[in-house]
């Protein structure tokens, strides 16, 4: 986390850098203590929601995963703030997923946006936390996804690993293949490479 602080710190103009410092003060207050009975929102939760306008739609991201880890977010909060945040702060809560829980707890996020058709949330979906944790029926489902919808194959962390010797995998993509193809519509451009991965090319 002190990288992307890092690297983010130069990047942003005098107010906005003030804001990240006093919206990280306040996540840092925040950091272990049980707010589960608490009616107010966190204030940390609300610069959460408003990193955008504040620091710019380029870093949102950044902010929103610093806040999370200096909050020391738990699975609750990660739960909540995706449920109740718009496309931007899911992908957010997504992004953070590797680092704030270990172990497959998660998954219900990953999956609900892997339902979706938002590219960007898609893409969130199929990163590390995805590869760790979801097992190898809902992961290939996972490659079809991004392949239908259009998110590049490069999303998809540890996709070399763990599509080689994958048959199953090879027959989904080759059927996959062959539906586009009979009903006239383009192949995607990444299907041929991720076949090849498999090691199961005919």
């Amino acid at each position: 986390m002190t990288q992307i602080r890092d690297q983010l710190t130069p990047r942003l103009d005098a107010t906005a850098r003030a804001w990240l410092d006093a919206s990280l003060a306040l996540a840092e207050e925040a950091a272990g203590t049980d707010s589960a009975d608490n009616v107010a929102v966190a204030p940390w939760e609300l610069r959460f929601a408003a990193a955008g306008r504040h620091c710019g739609q380029d870093h949102a991201d950044s902010v929103r995963v610093l806040l999370l880890h200096t909050a020391r977010a738990d699975l609750a909060t990660l739960t909540r703030l995706y449920h109740q945040g718009n496309a931007a702060e899911r992908r957010a809560v997504l992004l953070a997923l590797p680092e704030r829980v270990e172990g497959p707890a998660a998954l219900p996020l990953t999956e609900d946006a892997l339902r979706t058709n938002d590219t960007r949330l898609v893409a969130a979906a199929v990163g590390p936390y995805a590869t760790a944790h979801l097992d190898p029926h809902a992961w290939r489902h996972a490659i079809l996804k991004c392949l239908f919808t259009g998110v590049p194959l490069a999303a998809v962390d540890g996709l070399a690993r763990r599509a080689r010797g994958d048959a199953e995998l090879a027959r989904m993509l080759a059927d996959f293949a062959a539906e586009r193809t009979a009903a006239g519509r383009s192949v995607p451009a990444d299907l041929p490479h991720a076949l090849h991965l498999t090691g199961e090319e005919s």
